[in-house]
């Protein structure tokens, strides 16, 4: 297992009223990916300026190429994506590699 870290930012914009179904759905899928041997911590937020935004905040073992040759692929995130459609307009993506840390040690940096 590779000693590097990489990390999600991603930021999802729920449609009107469907913001708890979308969490549930969010749930269900960290639920899945936790028992994944690369994965590390995940955090979910609601951003008190947008109330339609739910942030999720991923660690993973491994590199952006290894997360998206390893993990993008699992059949549950299929079903996941699928239901995406009914729940959220906007998603942005934002990869990150951790170069310092105080506090949690959730990184090896």
């Amino acid at each position: 297992m590779s000693n590097q870290q990489i990390q999600l930012n991603i930021r999802f914009k729920a449609k009107p009223g469907k913001k708890e179904e979308f969490r549930k759905e969010l749930s269900s899928l960290i639920e899945e990916m936790s028992s994944e041997k690369s994965f590390i911590s995940a955090i979910v937020s609601d951003d008190l300026d947008q109330p339609d935004d739910l942030i999720i905040y991923e660690t993973w073992q491994g590199t952006r190429d290894s997360w998206i040759a390893e993990e993008l692929i699992k059949p549950y995130r299929k079903n996941y994506e699928e239901r995406l459609g009914n729940l959220i307009v906007d998603r942005s993506v934002s990869w990150l590699q951790p170069k310092s840390e105080w506090g949690s040690h959730i990184t090896n940096t």
